[in-house]
């Protein structure tokens, strides 16, 4: 059996459909946009990156001089909101969700020390905001709120339309970082009346090192980066041409029939991993993206249970402590309510284009027998 890598809301491997695209912009067509005054490569440069824009900008339905490229979601997360922040001469309030990716929660820190107040939206169980308690806490001085669209580790959609509602109704700008969901779940960005998105290349099979921020028309943002006058003014820095046509080749490729696949394989390996005892779901089970699975189990570290079926040729990962610099478990499962227990036991099975149903088998066999193995080793299960 070949390596089986299920670590794919990490990364994903790129298409060779994808890196076949790319190559042409980096042996034939190797010219930089900025360059489009001067000569042809330049032309043909500017040619490729704006033909990539519109794949996408069509794909989420996005107007002209919308989409801004960036060197991936991190920097698109930062642009969103500092960029917002630094922009507003009158409102200090952001209100960001305690299960964001760290490039939000701290970018939204960092401006602290600039007389911003951010405080977290509690969340449920599953992961869900607390619509009502948002209700209660958006006012006129709210700036911002940044809410992911789906979350990279438990899966969780997230109801933006429904916050958007209630940002409208004071005037406050909407942000949501939907890199986990590009490409895996529809997204209009009319319809989802959100200000700012964040998108990413390498969850889709696409390439590391590009993505995007949409910025609805009229939004205040200041550039948040120096340099040149690239991508409409609004970053520094050489647009990253192959990335572009490798991000859009990806999302081209991305279709509703292999979305379901890979949602059926996820159900499959699910249902079979909670047939083992002890086992729980973490993250909402209807409103989830269809490439996550995340469960817990009880009385181990997993820790363990990822270094056990990565010798067993598994990759998976865990929002353990011990593999973050921080001693702090996941920062998700505890702002779900879990326990430092449950959030140690947790394991991130996460799906892709190139994983095949009969592997996971094997895969649900090998974990049943190391879960079983680390438990009889637990002095929380008290060898039982």
């Amino acid at each position: 059996m070949n390596y089986v890598y299920l670590d794919n809301g990490a990364s994903t491997r790129v298409d060779p459909i994808v890196l076949k695209e790319m190559i042409k912009y980096m042996d034939e067509v190797y010219g930089v946009a900025s360059s489009q005054f001067s000569h042809q490569p330049g032309i043909m440069a500017r040619d490729s990156l704006e033909k990539a824009r519109e794949i996408i900008k069509a794909g989420l339905n996005i107007r002209e001089g919308e989409l801004v490229f960036t060197s991936g979601g991190t920097e698109a997360n930062n642009m969103a909101i500092k960029g917002v922040a630094f922009e507003s001469e009158k409102r200090r309030k952001i209100l960001v969700s305690g299960v964001e990716h760290y490039s939000v929660l701290h970018s939204a820190r960092s401006l602290e020390i600039h007389g911003f107040e951010v405080i977290t939206i509690p969340v449920d169980g599953d992961g869900v905001i607390d619509l009502e308690w948002l209700e209660k806490n958006i006012d006129d001085n709210t700036l911002l709120v940044s809410v992911q669209h789906s979350n990279h580790e438990v899966g969780t959609v997230q109801p933006i339309e429904e916050i958007v509602k209630f940002a409208k109704r004071v005037g406050a700008i909407v942000h949501t970082d939907a890199a986990y969901s590009f490409g895996w779940i529809p997204i209009d960005v009319e319809k989802l009346g959100v200000d700012l998105l964040t998108i990413t290349g390498h969850k889709i099979h696409g390439p590391k090192g590009i993505g995007g921020l949409y910025i609805k028309k009229g939004t205040p943002i200041k550039k948040w980066m120096d340099g040149g006058y690239n991508e409409f003014d609004m970053r520094g820095g050489t647009e990253n041409i192959p990335g572009a046509v490798g991000m859009a080749k990806a999302f081209e490729l991305m279709t509703e029939e292999e979305v379901e696949r890979v949602r059926s394989m996820r159900d499959y390996l699910k249902e079979r991993l909670l047939s083992i005892e002890d086992t729980h779901l973490n993250g909402s089970e209807k409103n989830r993206h269809p490439a996550n699975l995340n469960v817990t189990f009880d009385y181990i570290e997993g820790e363990s249970v990822v270094l056990h079926l990565d010798m067993r040729g598994i990759g998976v990962i865990t929002g353990s402590a011990c593999f973050s610099r921080s001693l702090e478990p996941s920062h998700i499962l505890m702002a779900m309510g879990k326990t430092h227990e449950h959030a140690h036991g947790s394991v991130r099975y996460s799906f892709g284009r190139f994983n095949k149903k009969e592997e996971l088998d094997y895969v649900f066999e090998q974990t049943e027998v190391v879960v079983r193995k680390l438990r009889e080793m637990s002095p929380l299960k008290g060898g039982k």
